[in-house]
C-alpha cells in the first residue's frame, strides 16, 4: 500500500473556507465578478441543491465553499452588520476588478483609492455577506515612511467603511 501525501498536491497550507447561503449562486457570482473557475461541485445527496463541498480557483488561490447548515453550527454572514473576515486579493488592475465586481452585484463600500502604504485599494461586499480588498501596488513605500503616513491616515474617512 503506497502512503499518501500528508497535504494534497497543489493544496496551500491554509486554503480559505467559505460557509454561504446558497453556495451555487455563490460560485457563480464569483465567476462573473472575479473570473473564478469551478473545480470541484459535491452536492448534499437529498435533491436540495445545497453543496457539502465546493471548491473554486481564483488566480492562484483555491478556495472551498459550503452552503449553511444551521442544524450543524454552519452559519454564514450575510445576518452580521459586516465580515469579522476580509480576503485581500492583489489584482492587475484593482478599478477594472472592482467595477466588475459591483457590476455582478456586489456592494461598494470603499471604491478604489491610492493608499499610503503603496497600493490602490478598494473594499466590497459581495451578495453573500463576505468582505473582499482589491489592491494593485502600485510604488514600494519604506516601512518608516508608512508608519509615518499612517498617523494621519487615520483621519481619512475613505479608510473607514
Amino acid at each position: 500500500m503506497s502512503e499518501v501525501e500528508k497535504i494534497p498536491a497543489g493544496m496551500p497550507t491554509v486554503t480559505p473556507h467559505l460557509v454561504c447561503r446558497n453556495a451555487a449562486d455563490a460560485i457563480e457570482f464569483y465567476r462573473k465578478a472575479f473570473g473564478t473557475v469551478e473545480l470541484v461541485r459535491m452536492p448534499v445527496p437529498d435533491d436540495s441543491g445545497k453543496l457539502m463541498h465546493a471548491m473554486i480557483q481564483f488566480g492562484d488561490t483555491k478556495i472551498m465553499l459550503v452552503d449553511e447548515f444551521p442544524d450543524y453550527g454552519s452559519f454564514g454572514p450575510q445576518d452580521l452588520p459586516a465580515s469579522p473576515v476580509t480576503l485581500h486579493c492583489y489584482v492587475e488592475d484593482v478599478d477594472a476588478a472592482y467595477q466588475r465586481a459591483v457590476d455582478a452585484g456586489a456592494t461598494a463600500k470603499m471604491p478604489p483609492a491610492d493608499m499610503f502604504w503603496g497600493d490602490r485599494y478598494g473594499v466590497l461586499r459581495d451578495p453573500f455577506g463576505h468582505s473582499w480588498s482589491l489592491a494593485t501596488h502600485i510604488r514600494d513605500v519604506p516601512p518608516e515612511e508608512a508608519i509615518e503616513a499612517s498617523k494621519t491616515a487615520m483621519d481619512c474617512p475613505e479608510l473607514r467603511q
